[in-house]
């Protein structure tokens, strides 16, 4: 839990910094982003759900990806698979997953605060106005302005989205 609060705050002291803007929605505890879209009132295909992938290396350790998809859309994970020249990539660990977002599944933040894992969006979900995702907490999210974040959070930019 103190993980997920320290994740919390150094997202809200990184858009500040960077007077980004968002809100903030406070609503029931909620991992599933269909549902927590619901509770925010947004389409779903504005929702930011964030993956951690691992991808099976040849002869070295897996690498991993976040990779960010809009809500109505699944992970593609033979295009990431490709981009890494990878054998396979899978679902990391939730342990692993967990220790590398900061926070609980289905908290995961479209932010990346370490250099462990690289940050990929799919372009379909840079088309809103606004994402929304929950905010390294079930019961709280933000919606953030799309501009602002690929400012701050300098994705790379990939098509890695299969239509759900």
């Amino acid at each position: 839990m103190e993980t997920q609060n320290n994740t919390y705050r150094k997202l809200i002291q990184l858009l500040k910094y960077h007077r980004a803007r968002y809100r903030i929605i406070d609503h029931e505890p909620e991992g599933v982003t269909a549902i927590a879209s619901e509770l925010r009132g947004h389409a779903l295909a504005a929702a930011a759900k964030s993956i951690v992938v691992a991808v099976k290396q040849k002869s070295a350790a897996p690498a991993h990806v976040l990779a960010v998809v809009s809500g109505v859309d699944r992970v593609d994970f033979e295009s990431i698979r490709r981009m890494y020249g990878g054998t396979r990539a899978y679902f990391a660990p939730v342990t692993t997953a967990e220790d590398l977002a900061g926070s609980v599944s289905g908290t995961v933040l479209p932010f990346t605060f370490t250099d462990q894992m690289e940050l990929i969006v799919d372009h379909n979900l840079l088309t809103h106005e606004e994402i929304f995702f929950n905010a390294a907490r079930l019961d709280r999210s933000l919606a953030l302005d799309t501009v602002d974040y690929q400012k701050i959070a300098n994705p790379r930019i990939e098509s890695i989205a299969q239509s759900g």
